[in-house]
């Protein structure tokens, strides 16, 4: 599996149905299983994003299909960053030159 780290902000149409949020979660959550992947963690946070998402996905096209679905419904804007884990660094280290 494939980690992505996702820093996200609701839209005005997002904030305008803020309520619904919980759901708009829940409903992400099981497009992403429904991908073969996995909501690892989801965060409120305050300052320049509204929240982060810790997922895992078989593939970038899978992590991409499921993150253009839910951004398409015009609640969410995203920025997406692939991660590697401290063991995937090693490693990347151990077989550099």
């Amino acid at each position: 599996m494939e980690t992505y780290i996702i820093l996200g902000s609701w839209t005005q149409q997002g904030m305008a149905k803020i309520k619904e949020g919980p759901a708009r979660i829940e409903a992400a959550r099981k497009a992403m299983e429904a991908a073969g992947g996995k909501m690892v963690a989801w965060y409120l946070t305050m300052g320049r994003y509204d929240f982060v998402v810790i997922a895992e996905a078989p593939n970038v096209k899978a992590a991409a299909g499921v993150l253009l679905a839910t951004s398409a419904k015009g609640n969410v804007s995203t920025e997406t960053l692939h991660a590697l884990t401290e063991a995937e660094f090693k490693g990347v280290v151990s077989s550099l030159p």
